[in-house]
Order: C-alpha cells, then structure tokens, then sequence
C-alpha cells in the first residue's frame, strides 16, 4: 500500500517543451522519499511536446496525474484544475519555465509544520539570460507567523499584495477547504492580484521563510509578461476583482488607499504597454482601465496622485479625466 504524498504540486503549461525537462527533473529531487511528492501536471492546450514530457516524467512518481485540455484555458482554470487532484496536507505550484533547488520542498513543508501557519511565502531568483538575481519577499520579518492583512500596508510602499506570485511558497489544505485557493476562472493574465488579495484578506496566518530557491526565467518569448495580445486585457478585469474583494472587507476604508495606489501604478503601466499593441487592442485596454478607475472613490485617487512621481501623473491626467477622476 502507498503512502498518501505530502505535497501536491500543481503545474500548469502551454507550450513550454524548451524548458519542462528541467522544472519536472528538479521535482524529482525534492525528498529522499519518491511518495512524498504528487505531481498534478496540466497541459493547456499546448502544440509542443509538453504533454508527452509530462507523461514521461510522471512514471518517477508514486502518485501523479497529467490533465490535458485539448484547447488552452488559461492559467487560471489550469491552476483551479489542480487544485480538485491535491492529496496530502500541502500543495505549490510551479510554472512550466521555472524551476527548484533541491529540498526546496522538504524545507517548506518542515518550516510550515513547525510555524503551524496557513502558508509560507519565499524570495525567488530571476534568471534572465543566464544572470541570476535574488528578490526578496517584502516583508520586514523572517519566520515569523503574522496575520495575513498585517502584511498589506502601507499604501506607497512595495507589501505583500504586491507579490503575488503563486509558486512563490507553499500552502496548507486549509487554504483550499476555506475557499481561498481558487483563481477567478477564465483569466489569462493578472489572476493572481484578486487571489492574493483575497488570501492575505482571508487566511488567518502565514509566515516569510528561507529556503532552496525556486528559480523564475524572465525574457522567455512565450511568457505572458513578453506579449502584447488581448490577454492582456484581463488586467483590468483582475484590478476590478480586487476592488470588489475589498470592498466587502470590514475594513474596507483601512485598505482601499493601498488599492487606488496599486491600480493606478499598474494602470501607469498598461498604458504604457499598450502602445505596442494594436490600434483597436489599445482602444480596447484604455476603455477597461477608464471603467476600472470609475470604481475607485474619488477622494483617495485625489490623495495618491498627489504622491504619484510626474511621470506617472503625465501618462495617466488624460484617462484619469476621461473616469471623471482628478488627474
């Protein structure tokens, strides 16, 4: 009889056949014990052999599953996908182009029991091409169990909510039973601003800890971070979720400041990404972002903006007075 595993790892791709070797191999070298680790592998949609990379490697696991959808579905439902298979107390997720230290996993869990939080959350190391940099969760305490909304302000400053990298720690089951795990389905880009929100609004405790980094690739052609198609779009849909999220916290009023500083900042942003897109795309992002700054109360846009650097304030005065906000 086969042990239950202790941590599910959900991983998602499309396209990713360059790089999947490598992110599979380092799962593989995560506990002494092969059992310890499922492998919930989710091939969206991908026209490389991604797939069959993944069904080749999960023959080194006593438990995993390889999921197919026959069209792409987006990050998201990929992840939602996932999360229905998780066994064990614990799961991560893991993208198709990066990859872990060995004992990455191991640390995690062990750091996780012995704080008794909902999650843990690490640095993470960029890699692009081939020179790697450290960046640092920001937050002030290390291994330290904190309420989750103590790690949101200030406003102005780079918190929590403004790393919301999913595969940048480890989670408790309790993170799925609460409800908290979920991603709003069907987006393609973003879909991790309302979900972070969501967690560190929700969950009760987590902590920052060291471990075995989990390297993150940047500059890989098919990243959705490098393309300037209608995913992009969804960033307003997810700032408008995150509005709705904390519109309905009790302490609302506490924490919307640090949204209207956020959707403007990425608003910023976007506009500025969007002059690479198409003329009709272009149209189509500033209509989003005008109807998600609609949503923000007046008086705070007013506030931020006076804190905005100038070239921000420049990049945003014209949709900011077509919202009918102060610019």
């Amino acid at each position: 009889m086969r042990t239950p595993p202790f941590v599910t790892v959900i991983l998602p791709a499309k396209d990713a056949g360059e790089y999947i070797g490598t992110t599979l191999e380092t799962l593989t070298r995560q506990f002494d014990d092969a059992g310890a680790v499922k492998l919930v592998a989710i091939d969206d949609g991908s026209r490389d052999d991604t797939g069959e990379l993944m069904q080749k490697y999960a023959q080194c696991f006593d438990h995993a599953e390889v999921l197919r959808n026959p069209t792409a579905r987006g990050l998201a439902t990929a992840r939602n996908q996932g999360l229905a298979h998780v066994e064990g107390d614990a799961f991560c997720f893991l993208d198709g182009d990066d990859w872990m230290q060995p004992r990455r996993l191991e640390v995690l869990l062990s750091r996780m029991r012995e704080l008794g939080c909902d999650f843990v959350r690490t640095d993470h190391v960029t890699v692009t091409d081939g020179q790697r940099a450290l960046v640092r969760a920001p937050h002030p305490w290390r291994e330290r169990v904190t309420p989750p909304r103590e790690a949101i302000l200030p406003e102005n400053e780079s918190t929590m909510v403004d790393y919301p990298y999913a595969w940048a720690g480890l989670f408790h089951r309790r993170i799925i039973d609460s409800g908290l795990a979920a991603f709003p389905e069907g987006l393609f880009t973003a879909e991790d601003r309302p979900w972070i929100w969501r967690l560190h609004l929700q969950a009760r405790s987590f902590a920052v800890v060291d471990a075995p980094a989990l390297l993150y690739r940047r500059g890989v052609a098919t990243s959705l971070t490098q393309v300037h198609d209608r995913r992009q779009l969804d960033f307003a849909r997810a700032m408008n979720e995150v509005v709705s999220v904390v519109e309905q916290d009790a302490e609302a009023e506490r924490f919307l400041p640090k949204v209207v500083w956020t959707a403007l900042a990425l608003s910023s942003h976007h506009l500025v990404r969007a002059r690479r897109m198409s003329p009709q795309l272009r149209t189509e992002m500033r209509s989003g972002i005008r109807d998600m700054l609609r949503r923000l109360p007046t008086d705070e846009v007013t506030a931020v903006l006076g804190r905005l650097g100038g070239p921000r304030r420049r990049v945003l005065a014209r949709i900011l007075r077509q919202a009918g906000r102060a610019a």
